[in-house]
Order: C-alpha cells, then structure tokens, then sequence
C-alpha cells in the first residue's frame, strides 16, 4: 500500500487502557487521522468511539479490517487477538502495529514476520521504552564507546496494580494472555531495552518464577488494566506467575532482570544499568530524564535531558528544551512517529532500514519467553536459539 505524503488513515482494535493511548500519540502527529475503533461489543465501541470522537465503530475487528477507509491497523487489544487480528490485517494489505507480545507462541509470531516479509508491509511492535530520549542517549554512549567493553546489564520492571488477590485483570489467565504473564508484559520491555542498548542479543537464561496468589478473586465482569472495581466474585486458581527472576547471558555479557506486579508502592517503574570497562550508567524509570553516569577515576554524572548536550542522534528524538519533561505519552507518541513517518517514505522501498522495532523484535521476545518458561520448568540454563 503506497501511501506517501498524504494523510494516513488508522483503524485502532481495542479500547481498554493502551487503544486510548495510541489514539492520543497519533492525534499528536498531524498527518494520521484515527477512522475507527473496534470493541469487544458494539456498544463498548460505540460509547468509546463517542468519547474519542472517532467517527467509525465496530464490535469485530475483522469488520475493521476491512473497511476500505482503513489503511494501517493499530493492534492494542488483549493478547489472545493479536495473531488474529494481525494476519487478517496482513492478509487484507494493511500496515500493522501491534501491542507486545507479537503473538501467544513463538510459532505464531514467527508466521507473522514470515507473512510481514512476503507482502512488504510495514510493521511495529510497540516497545515504546526505546523512546524515552536518555535512553537513546544511553544507547548512543554505548555504540560510540564511552563505556568501554560492556560487562553486564542488570535490572527490573516492578508494579503493584496486583498485589492483592481481589485485583485481577485478564492477564492473571494464561488461555487470554498467554503462559508468562509478568515477562510477558514487563519482561518483554526490558529485554527489549537490554538489548537495544547494548547492541547485544540474548543468548542463554536460567528462570525462576513465582506465583505468590495461586487464588485470586474473579469479579463477574470485566475489568480494564489498573482498574479497581467493586463487583461480586469467584475464586479462581492462577495459572500464570506474579514474578519471575531471569539470569542472562548476552553473548560474553552476563544480566539480570527481577519483574514483578506486587511491589507496594511501585506503580510502573522500570530501572536498567549498564556496566562497562570505563563507565557505567544507569536510567530510572521513576526519574525518565534523568541519565547517572558512573566513573572510577573522576566524579559521576547526573546527565538532565537537554538536546545540546546529546549525541545528535538521541537529540533527535526529544521532542522540547531543556526544563521540559518527556515521560509516558510522550514516548509513545515518537514510535507512532517513526512508524508513520516510513510509512510515508514508502517503507523499506525508501532504501533505510526501520528506526523501531519491528515484527522481528517482537518475534525474539518470544522466543526468549519460550526458553524463560522451559527453564523454570527444568530448574536449569537454556540456550536461546537465534529468531
């Protein structure tokens, strides 16, 4: 689908917490005009599409897909939809982004990229964390030098939003959100970003996860993400983990990577450092325009996000000066403008490769979700195969 230089047409599946979040990152761009949403029942478009103003709604995202004013479809609904929702979407020649994961199974993610390659469609998955501007900054000092041979990279990504076994989300089951709950939803991120930063790739892993609630209480209706409700309930037993503990090896790197979403107190904050052979540094999540930067032989930095004093190509992605925060929204708004800006450049037939990830970084994680679960299920390390 050629689009060029023209206004761009997007048919948003989902409408729980992250739909309204794209809709408003594209709404920022002023070239993509957000047509229609589609629902889990045509009422729940209809009220969601009136509340956006989004002139089309529908209670099947395959009616969607096939509205002909559609041209590049956002996948932002629950998990077990993505695989379906983006073939169809594929098959129907319509650009695609999708929500992490990719896909449930590593066999499906793998189709996708397959048929994302065969019809030159553009693709994305929405890691959105690269796009915070200290971490360009952060991957930037990595790929020109300023910290030496890297010797390891370790972290989290910690939540609180079910810490209580009244709190429940469809993500608790496995059948709707997939096998791993918590790597997939935290983990995937900061894999990702382990991986953007250092250039590196995940090689091996040894798992450990945890299930501290193995019951929680079901309410007899849905519940968005990070909704409290007051609703009657059942108990149900959970199939998926609360936390997990991951030991990487990234090529001669060593990692770790702790991901929960019961830690009292923190909300969604994710944390990453870098540790090389001349400097290390380390980025807060809490603190998103903050960059420490760790020495040996003189004092440490604290690098406050300011373009001018950035490497030109992590300046490119601050969208304002110094003195003005870039957090959330905005990071979801500079992927949405990347996806859209190639896609207007014609995509890879522009001859540049893609500045986001893609169907291919989605399928990874995958991958690696694959071999986090089979050694937490062996209790050993397992050897992830390239994707």
């Amino acid at each position: 689908m050629a689009i060029g230089t023209s206004r761009i047409q997007v048919g948003v599946i989902g409408a729980g917490f992250i739909g309204p979040a794209h809709v408003e990152s594209m709404r920022r761009l002023g070239f993509v005009d957000v047509v229609a949403l589609a629902a889990g029942s045509q009422e729940s478009a209809e009220r969601k599409a009136a509340e956006m103003s989004i002139p089309k709604a529908y209670g099947s995202y395959l009616d969607l897909i096939r509205d002909p004013d559609v041209e590049v479809v956002d996948v932002a609904s629950p998990n077990i939809h993505h695989y379906p929702a983006v073939k169809a979407a594929l098959q129907a020649g319509k650009h695609v982004m999708c929500e992490k994961p990719l896909a449930m199974t590593s066999k499906e993610s793998a189709e996708l990229v397959a048929l994302a390659g065969q019809t030159g469609l553009v693709s994305a998955v929405t890691f959105n964390m690269r796009f915070y501007p200290l971490l360009q900054q952060a991957r930037a000092m990595i790929a020109h030098g300023d910290l030496g041979t890297i010797y390891s990279v370790h972290g989290g990504y910690w939540q609180d939003w079910l810490l209580f076994d009244t709190d429940y989300n469809w993500r608790v089951e496995a059948a709707q959100g997939g096998r791993l709950r918590v790597v997939g939803d935290l983990g995937s991120h900061w894999l990702d970003l382990a991986q953007f930063l250092t250039g590196a790739t995940v090689t091996s892993v040894l798992a450990e996860l945890f299930t501290f609630l193995p019951v929680r209480q079901k309410p007899e209706g849905s519940v968005e993400a990070f909704a409290s409700v007051d609703l009657p309930r059942t108990p149900v037993a959970v199939d998926t983990e609360d936390a997990a503990t991951v030991m990487l090896r990234l090529g001669d790197i060593r990692g770790t990577m702790q991901v929960s979403q019961m830690s009292a107190g923190r909300k969604n904050r994710p944390l990453i450092e870098v540790n090389g052979s001349s400097a290390s540094l380390s980025w807060d999540g809490d603190r998103p325009n903050e960059l420490w930067i760790g020495r040996r032989d003189r004092p440490n930095e604290l690098l406050i996000k300011d373009p001018s004093l950035m490497y030109e190509e992590a300046a490119a992605i601050a969208r304002y000066p110094p003195g003005h925060d870039e957090g959330f929204a905005d990071t979801h708004a500079a992927i949405q403008r990347a996806f859209f800006e190639y896609i207007r450049a014609r995509g890879s037939g522009s001859g540049a490769a893609p500045n986001f990830p893609t169907f291919v970084d989605g399928h990874r994680e995958n991958v690696i979700a694959d071999c986090i679960l089979e050694s937490a299920q062996g209790r050993r390390w397992i050897d992830v195969p390239p994707a």
